[in-house]
């Protein structure tokens, strides 16, 4: 500091009073105080050391005991098992190498709830849902929340279940829907997103319907041939 007020002195004696006087008035000095010592960045550093020792025990980081991992899903299989019952469905198991569980086509038909979707089927039919979770291909699955149960001969109607009716299935493959485009625009903006989508689904094959007789079914195969011959 004082070097510079040296200097401004040896450079305003060889100028004119007004000169000098309106060179200061232009640029005057600036002055530039250092109140920080050593010392006090020494403390700084030891505060800022302190408080981040101390964060741990403020947001309850310290050393606590951590829950027990669940497993690598996430779920147990007590929630899955619950998660898939409220959806609609139980996985029975793999279906056998020598298993054949496709049987002829029966004029019986359900109307089973899969999620928040409903779907009237018949044995052979094949339908897609929604991806299901806790199943893989060529597994059996039990579709529990029938809805309504019909035939020829009679029709039954659930309130709004029907507990002892079962529809069997197999996971057939799961695969992806067909892809939509979403696209997204703010006006004076300049905001345009385009984005695409594609719905996971799950193919099933319905294989037998379960809680209605089907004794109608076996006097129409043999009174087929009765009729047949006195038509001819």
């Amino acid at each position: 500091m004082a070097t510079r007020r040296c200097l401004l002195r040896l450079l305003t004696r060889g100028l004119a009073p007004h000169a000098a006087a309106a060179s200061l008035r232009l640029s005057p000095p600036r002055c530039h105080f250092a109140t920080r010592s050593s010392d006090d960045e020494g403390d700084d550093e030891e505060h800022y050391e302190d408080e981040e020792d101390g964060s741990g025990d403020e947001w309850g980081e310290g050393d606590e005991e951590t829950p027990a991992a669940k497993p690598p899903s996430g779920k147990t299989e007590e929630e899955k098992l619950a998660e898939a019952n409220e959806i609609g469905y139980k996985v029975v198991g793999p279906l056998g190498a020598d298993e054949k569980p496709f049987k002829p086509y029966e004029p019986v038909f359900a109307v089973v709830q899969i999620g928040s979707h409903q779907f009237k089927v018949s044995n052979g039919d094949s339908i897609f849902t929604e991806r299901l979770k806790f199943c893989d291909v060529n597994d059996k699955l039990v579709l529990n929340r029938v809805l309504m149960l019909g035939s020829q001969a009679q029709t039954i109607i659930g309130r709004p279940i029907l507990t002892d009716a079962t529809v069997h299935a197999v996971v057939e493959e799961h695969a992806l829907d067909a892809k939509v485009i979403i696209f997204k625009k703010k006006r004076r903006k300049n905001y345009r997103r385009t984005r695409g989508h594609r719905q996971e689904l799950t193919k099933l094959r319905i294989t037998n319907i379960e809680g209605i007789d089907k004794s109608f079914i076996q006097q129409e195969g043999t009174d087929k041939p009765e009729s047949a011959a006195v038509a001819a």
